[in-house]
């Protein structure tokens, strides 16, 4: 497709093919369309703005669909098609189907609306010889503990019903989870909290069928793997404790006292999710925690695969620094493309010999330089001073436009 060329929806579908990929074409043209006009509000015309505001009820509505019946393939076909056309529209629509795939509202007659969110938090998790797959949740009362916790604690509102999954999620696992079968989780998860009945989970279960990925470490080794809290909050759509402020300063008082409650948190209950997630494999068996912040499951995955990724750089960077002095080496980052991939690479050299090469994916609408800031930050906690900054690398590895980082 030619770029600069908006995807037309075709006029009719003769096959359930067909019909997927017409609706591809549309989920895509609506955001690119909805995008512009919230990337440019004060020249969109009267007669404009409620085209827009049709296509907005449209958009929802077919994503809400697609959502349903789990049409995955339509889903990230239609955020690749945007991702080639414009970044502003593929993140408006990456955005729109994450948030829509983790959060449910349920419309009842007569009744205040309610809705469910999918929430993550994931657990850098330090051990001696990794963790052990058999005691995964194995300690229901510190299972019971933990998820009293989250609405005592203040992560989520005391009014909410609160139902934390009992199994601690590898990143194989959650990278597994689609958007489609995410959303068919929210379901199961919001019929079991407004059922008296038990209901089937098969979406829950098909989640956790793979088990941990297995690994190398030998009893002796150091082990850092990171782990998901996954869980559902069902709660009143108007409850006052999820309202955010409309001012600003307020709103950041707000985030502010959230965040403070987390922290808290993690320091109140680390030993109960500690307790949760077993012991390690070697003798010592203690698990030592690191939390990143709660979030919606998308944006919790998006983080910790992006710290996950950082981890491995430095620790093939600390591997390469062995038998150097860190005054000796320097280091290189830049951007680079691998069968357009966009990936954030550091080279290490010391003089004209480069020692080690590691890269970090690195999405389409990340902020260049807040990545490149936090990759020198990592990367001097490690020693290393001389830290450089190129255009980019180009196909045979080699950095172009080197400049210092200021």
């Amino acid at each position: 497709m030619p770029k600069n060329k908006r995807p037309v929806p075709r006029k009719s579908a003769t096959s359930p093919e067909v019909k997927d990929e017409q609706n591809t074409t549309e989920l895509c043209a609506l955001a690119l369309d909805l995008s512009d006009g919230e990337a440019n509000p004060d020249i969109v015309a009267a007669a404009t703005r409620a085209d827009l505001a049709q296509k907005a009820i449209e958009f929802q509505r077919l994503l809400r669909r697609l959502l349903t019946q789990g049409k995955d393939e339509v889903l990230y076909g239609a955020v690749e098609l945007a991702r080639d056309e414009s970044v502003d529209g593929y993140r408006y629509l990456k955005n729109a189907i994450e948030e829509g795939a983790a959060n449910l509202v349920l419309r009842r007659e007569g009744a205040a609306d309610i809705e469910i969110d999918a929430f993550a938090i994931p657990v850098f998790v330090h051990s001696q010889g990794g963790l052990d797959p058999a005691f995964d949740f194995q300690d229901s009362a510190a299972y019971d503990a933990v998820l009293d916790s989250l609405t005592a604690a203040g992560l989520e509102s005391p009014k909410a019903k609160v139902v934390l999954v009992s199994h601690a999620y590898d990143l194989e696992e959650i990278e597994r989870i689609s958007y489609g079968q995410l959303h068919a989780m929210l379901r199961e998860a919001a019929n079991s909290l407004t059922e008296k009945k038990l209901t089937a989970a098969p979406a829950l279960e098909r989640s956790m069928s793979h088990g941990w990925t297995p690994t190398a470490f030998g009893p002796d080794d150091s082990a850092v793997e990171v782990r998901f809290l996954v869980g559902f909050a069902l709660k009143r759509a108007d409850d006052p404790f999820y309202q955010v402020p409309k001012s600003e300063k307020a709103a950041d008082a707000y985030f502010a006292r959230r965040a403070d409650a987390y922290q808290q948190w993690t320091a109140d209950f680390a030993p109960m999710v500690a307790r949760c997630l077993g012991r390690g494999r070697g003798a010592d068996g203690a698990l030592t925690l690191n939390f990143l912040y709660q979030d919606l499951f998308f944006g919790a995955r998006e983080q910790a695969l992006a710290e996950y990724a950082t981890l491995q750089i430095l620790a093939t960077m600390n591997g390469a620094m062995a038998g150097h002095a860190p005054e000796q080496l320097s280091a290189i980052i830049a951007p680079t493309d691998i069968d357009d991939e966009m990936l954030l690479r550091v080279q290490l050299a010391a003089g004209a010999t480069v020692l080690a090469t590691a890269d970090k994916p690195l999405d389409l609408t990340a902020d260049l330089e807040v990545e490149v800031d936090d990759l020198r930050d990592a990367l001097a906690s490690i020693g290393l001073a001389d830290i450089s900054v190129a255009l980019r690398f180009d196909a045979d590895g080699s950095p172009v436009d080197v400049r210092p980082l200021g």
